[in-house]
């Protein structure tokens, strides 16, 4: 073994401690966006704010999206790793990480942003994230219906994959089913046009789920894309 060879170990045996200063840049991160949201949240403000150069955060991070992307991932796996193993129903699980959430309004301001940013086609990462988010959570919903179905808790006439949105696009934004949205449906179930603001609306007749057939209301989202 060669002089050279032995000098390159230190550098192999180093690679820890760079993982542990990413966690803790990250961790820093978490904290500042439950606390102060997503005000001016770009590269620069966040690492000002938590005491780390921008070049150090440009070398765990290479842009703001992947920064709150991660922020956000490792902010929801601690949450559900967290939270009380129980047998709820989709419904319920949804319900109970929206109270959990009201003590971390930054950070449901963080999924808002996410979720926005991913409408557009220069957030990659942003939606990338997003779209593998929602389709793990639609299938884990789902799998949670079929069992209510099979309890006889669940209509069996439903698909649990389309009441698993459902769900979800009922708990996202405010997560408050209240408001009242005009829609022009033209016959249609479910569908997206842009109202005259420029907003987009997207909606979808519920088909009912967990232990009734439906109240001829619809899910809908709302998001600005100007």
């Amino acid at each position: 073994m060669t002089e050279d060879s032995n000098r390159e170990r230190p550098a192999r045996r180093s690679y820890p401690k760079g993982v542990r200063r990413r966690q803790q840049i990250l961790d820093s991160a978490i904290a500042l966006l439950a606390q102060r949201g997503m005000d001016r949240a770009s590269l620069r403000t966040i690492g000002e704010a938590i005491g780390v150069s921008h070049a150090a955060l440009r070398h765990y991070f290479s842009s703001r999206d992947e920064l709150l992307v991660e922020a956000y991932r490792t902010h929801e796996a601690r949450a559900a790793s967290d939270a009380p193993a129980t047998d709820e129903t989709a419904v319920g699980l949804i319900a109970a990480a929206a109270e959990r959430n009201r003590s971390i309004p930054g950070l449901v301001e963080l999924y808002a942003t996410l979720t926005t940013d991913a409408l557009q086609e220069r957030h990659a990462v942003t939606r990338e994230f997003v779209r593998e988010r929602f389709r793990s959570l639609r299938v884990s919903l789902a799998a949670r219906i079929e069992s209510g179905q099979r309890a006889g808790r669940v209509a069996p006439d439903i698909d649990p994959l389309d009441a698993a949105a459902l769900v979800i696009a009922a708990s996202d934004g405010h997560g408050l089913l209240t408001e009242r949205v005009p829609l022009s449906l033209e016959g249609r179930r479910s569908g997206f046009y842009h109202d005259r603001s420029g907003t987009l609306v997207a909606f979808h007749a519920t088909p009912g789920y967990e232990t009734y057939k439906g109240l001829g209301w619809f899910g809908v989202i709302l998001a600005a894309t100007g």
